[in-house]
């Protein structure tokens, strides 16, 4: 094996490992251990993060930090993983801003002459509409490694003029009209909640040794299935035009399970949902207005004429 090959399997084989020994690499590859430390030297010189720890449990580990090895684009590819970062500029928060911005810089500085000619020219023709919101979420990647760690975080939350501590375990976050939210197990209210990241206005791991919640089963993607196994109750059904289809198909939970749509364009919702989403659901038809006709749970119409009866006496009142 030559040895520019040997290097390139070898950072694949040290980032694939937490941890090894020299003595591992020389048999794994055929080679002395003296050459394993050449190699090594080697890598930590191109940049590869290697940490050597000594004594009898001793050996190499590859830090946090780690590289990939490289890796061929395409010029297409290269374009479109390019344009797919270069879509979230409209969020003012991301929880990995920093590395958006050095992936972009990697990108664009390393490309030939004409490739960069081609993007400059794409920029203004191509785009990923998101409302341009003000409202900062500082604490996102806090949120998203509570969520993979399972760990509580503490957070003080302001919702409504009104503020709170909480302790929370996050599920994940994600981002819906330029918006980020936050599901997470709240132990106040002993129940799932979403919560809006622009309001948290602080954040940070909890210390006061609280148990965590085993959701290990439960992520972005089948929450609301299990919220709606957990606390079942409310048979919705309303009735959609084709705006309102293309509406609800802006609420991802909608319409993963519970829209259908006919040939002719229109559609109607129809499953079952948590009580405490139906104030959540009344402000959701009451915006769509003519385009969605709620037909039940009762207590859904009933909420939904209790908002508008109070929006009317808002203005009657002017």
């Amino acid at each position: 094996m030559s040895k520019s090959k040997r290097l390139m399997e070898l950072m694949m084989t040290v980032n694939r490992k937490r941890k090894f020994t020299v003595k591992e690499l020389a048999n794994e590859f055929g080679v002395s251990a003296r050459t394993i430390l050449r190699d090594l030297q080697e890598l930590s010189e191109l940049g590869v993060p290697l940490y050597s720890e000594v004594g009898p449990h001793g050996g190499y580990q590859v830090l946090r930090e780690r590289i990939l090895p490289p890796i061929a684009f395409t010029e297409h590819e290269a374009v479109a993983i390019f344009f797919a970062i270069h879509a979230l500029r409209h969020y003012v928060s991301l929880p990995f801003e920093t590395e958006s911005a050095s992936v972009l810089n990697k990108f664009y500085n390393y490309m030939s002459g004409d490739i960069r000619d081609r993007i400059d020219q794409m920029k203004n023709r191509v785009d990923f509409v998101t409302p341009a919101r003000q409202a900062d979420a500082p604490f996102l990647a806090v949120l998203l490694d509570a969520a993979i760690q399972q760990k509580i975080v503490v957070i003080d939350y302001e919702a409504k003029e009104r503020k709170s501590c909480r302790k929370i375990q996050p599920i994940g976050i994600y981002a819906n009209n330029g918006l980020w939210y936050c599901p997470a197990y709240c132990f106040l209210r002993k129940d799932m909640r979403v919560f809006r990241c622009d309001k948290i206005q602080a954040a940070e791991c909890d210390d006061s040794g609280t148990q965590p919640v085993d959701l290990r089963h439960i992520h972005l993607g089948n929450r609301w299935t299990l919220a709606r196994q957990e606390d079942a109750g409310a048979s919705l059904y309303a009735e959609l035009s084709k705006e309102g289809v293309r509406r609800s198909e802006t609420e991802l939970w909608l319409a993963a399970s519970l829209l259908h749509v006919r040939e002719d364009g229109s559609g109607w919702i129809e499953g079952e949902v948590p009580k405490s989403e139906i104030p959540y659901l009344a402000r959701l038809f009451i915006a769509w207005g003519n385009e969605a006709t709620v037909k039940s749970p009762p207590e859904l119409i009933e909420c939904m004429k209790q908002m508008l009866a109070e929006l009317l006496a808002k203005y009657e009142a002017l």
